[in-house]
C-alpha cells in the first residue's frame, strides 16, 4: 500500500513540475502582438472597412446593452418579489406574536377562572 502511494505521489510531483517548467519556459506574448483598439489594423484596413468595423462594434454594443437591460429588468422583478416576501413575513411574524400574546392572556384567564376568580370566566 505505501509503495503505490509513493508511485502516485511521485507521478503527481513530476507532472506538477513539468507543468510549472513548461509555464516558465514558454515565451511571453510580445507587446507588439496586442494593440490599441483605436489603432489596431488601421494600416491594413481601408477606410470603408474601418467604418464597417466601427459600425459592427456599435451594433454589438447596442445589442449587449439591450440584453443587459432585459436581464436587469428580470432581476428587478425577483428583487421586488423578495422585498414583498420579506415584508409579508415580517407582517406574519407580528400577527403571530399578537396571536401568541392574546392566547397567553386567554390561558391566564382560564387558569384564574378555574382557580375560582369568576371575573375571568365571562370572557
Amino acid at each position: 500500500m505505501p509503495n503505490s502511494f509513493l508511485k502516485i505521489s511521485n507521478r503527481f510531483a513530476f507532472g506538477a513540475f513539468a507543468c510549472v517548467s513548461a509555464g516558465l519556459l514558454a515565451p511571453a506574448a510580445p507587446a507588439a502582438a496586442s494593440c490599441n483598439p483605436d489603432d489596431c489594423g488601421k494600416g491594413s484596413l481601408s477606410a470603408a472597412e474601418l467604418a464597417r468595423d466601427k459600425a459592427e462594434i456599435k451594433r454589438l454594443n447596442r445589442e449587449q446593452l439591450r440584453y443587459v437591460q432585459r436581464r436587469d429588468a428580470e432581476y428587478a422583478k425577483g428583487w421586488d418579489a423578495t422585498r414583498r416576501h420579506k415584508s409579508e413575513m415580517s407582517q406574519y411574524a407580528r400577527e403571530q406574536a399578537d396571536y401568541e400574546r392574546r392566547m397567553a392572556q386567554w390561558r391566564e384567564a382560564v387558569r384564574r377562572c378555574r382557580d375560582g376568580d369568576y371575573r375571568y370566566c365571562a370572557r
